[in-house]
């Protein structure tokens, strides 16, 4: 076990620019303190006491406002950054190195007994408010956006954003925890790709349209000009997701 809390001290140490010394991280890190308290009572659930590890995993809860079920499996270097409105379910499992931020729950689906919360492996970011629901795995290395919620089983080295989570990019790279303004803008990518496929389209039927009267008063061209469209380029659709050619740079 203390190996344990040395890892989960080492890494705040490794990630947070912010923490400045040993006796901050002891008393201002509340995903520190929580995760103490966290290893102390998962020890005396083992040992099958009735109460106990629930009564401190409330006076936990109380004075972190992190909930962690005493029975959850949590390994060495986890680090759970600010940390209030964590939630970790009662068979949720997190691997070596994971990283979470406030309002991240690991919860279940529906009633039924035995495994019914997900399994973060090693190196696993989970961004603010993001919900990773039901027995599902997620692969080490995996970033999941804030707000997403994910349901379904994400292999490793994977970034997933969106309702329902989707996996969005995959590769074997190396990435930083906590760069999360590297997370791709999925809606914004798909809005562009709609937007010049119904641009092209709406120039061809201009087009088809006037050579068509010219072609019923007689006037005939050996060509057809392709004219752009401008209906798609509102100032309000810019406004939403960005110049298209200054922010080509984020397309996946």
């Amino acid at each position: 076990m203390m190996n344990s809390i040395k890892s989960d001290y080492s890494i705040i140490k490794e990630r947070d620019p912010a923490a400045r010394g040993f006796l901050e991280i002891i008393f201002c890190y509340p995903g520190f303190q929580a995760l103490v308290l966290h290893r102390i009572s998962h020890k005396l659930w083992k040992f099958n006491l009735p109460l106990a590890p629930r009564l401190l995993s409330q006076i936990t809860r109380s004075l972190t406002g992190i909930e962690i079920h005493p029975a959850a499996k949590i390994g060495q270097g986890v680090f759970i950054d600010h940390g209030m409105g964590v939630v970790i379910g009662e068979t949720a499992e997190i691997g070596n190195r994971c990283l979470l931020y406030q309002g991240v729950t690991l919860g279940g689906t529906g009633k039924d007994h035995g495994k019914r919360h997900p399994t973060l492996k090693e190196n696993v970011v989970v961004g603010a408010g993001a919900k990773v629901l039901g027995a599902i795995s997620v692969g080490s290395n995996t970033r999941i956006g804030a707000g997403s919620v994910v349901v379904k089983d994400v292999a490793e080295n994977s970034t997933v954003v969106g309702i329902p989570g989707r996996v969005v990019h995959q590769s074997g790279v190396k990435i930083n925890p906590l760069a999360h303004s590297a997370l791709p803008d999925t809606e914004a990518n798909v809005i562009r790709n709609l937007m010049e496929r119904i641009d092209q389209l709406e120039n061809q039927v201009s087009t088809l349209n006037t050579f068509i009267k010219n072609l019923s008063v007689g006037k005939t061209k050996k060509s057809l000009e392709v004219r752009e469209s401008q209906n798609l380029r509102d100032k309000e659709i810019i406004e939403f997701i960005g110049n298209i050619e200054s922010d080509s740079d984020l397309k996946i």
